[in-house]
């Protein structure tokens, strides 16, 4: 889908150097998903760590699959 929307200059340069993208609208997609991401990995700690899910894998498992960063 295409938008418009207006970024910072500043905050554009740094997104494309975070993400190793040379190219705007590949560098706020990956920036995007890559915020998302973070987000869903967030709640599902928050949720596991009140109890709130029922997960039968093991830490390892957990581990294995991506779960935890140092984010």
């Amino acid at each position: 889908m295409r938008i418009t929307i207006d970024i910072d200059a500043s905050e554009l340069k740094r997104i494309q150097k975070l993400t190793g993208q040379k190219k705007k609208s590949p560098a706020v997609s990956q920036a995007l998903a890559d915020y998302l991401r973070m987000q869903e990995k967030k709640r599902l700690i928050e949720r596991a760590f009140a109890g709130e899910t029922d997960f039968s894998l093991t830490n390892a498992e957990l581990e294995a699959r991506d779960f935890y960063e140092d984010h």
